[in-house]
C-alpha cells in the first residue's frame, strides 16, 4: 500500500536578478529536488514585473518563500541558504519526519 505524500504549493517572490533573488531560487531547486520530488507546485514572482501580485499578498521584502498550500499559509524571508530553517520556518521539516516515520510503521 503506497503512502500518498501531499503537495505543497510554494511562491518565491524575487526582485528582479539580484545576487539574492539568484541564490534563493537555486537554494530553493536544490532542497525541492532532493526533498519533495514531485509533490511541489513552485511559482516565481518577480515583483518589479508584477507589483500587484506581492501587494495582494502583503510581500514587504525580498526575497520571500510562501507556502500557501497545505494550510495555514507560511513565509520566510531571505535567500534560504540555511535549508534547515527554511525547512522549518515554512514547517516542512516536521511533516517531512512524520510522512517517513508513518511509511515504516509496521503496526497492522
Amino acid at each position: 500500500m503506497s503512502v500518498r505524500r501531499k503537495t505543497y504549493v510554494l511562491k518565491l517572490y524575487v526582485a528582479g536578478n539580484t545576487p539574492n533573488s539568484v541564490r534563493a531560487l537555486k537554494t530553493l531547486n536544490t532542497i525541492l529536488e532532493k526533498d519533495f520530488q514531485g509533490v511541489y507546485a513552485l511559482k516565481v514572482i518577480d515583483v518589479l514585473k508584477n507589483p500587484q501580485l506581492a501587494e495582494e499578498d502583503k510581500i514587504l521584502a525580498t526575497p520571500t518563500l510562501s507556502r500557501v498550500l497545505p494550510p495555514p499559509v507560511r513565509k520566510i524571508i531571505g535567500d534560504l541558504s540555511d535549508r534547515e530553517k527554511v525547512l522549518i520556518g515554512l514547517d516542512l521539516l516536521y511533516e517531512e519526519l512524520t510522512d517517513s516515520n508513518n511509511e515504516w510503521d509496521s503496526s497492522p
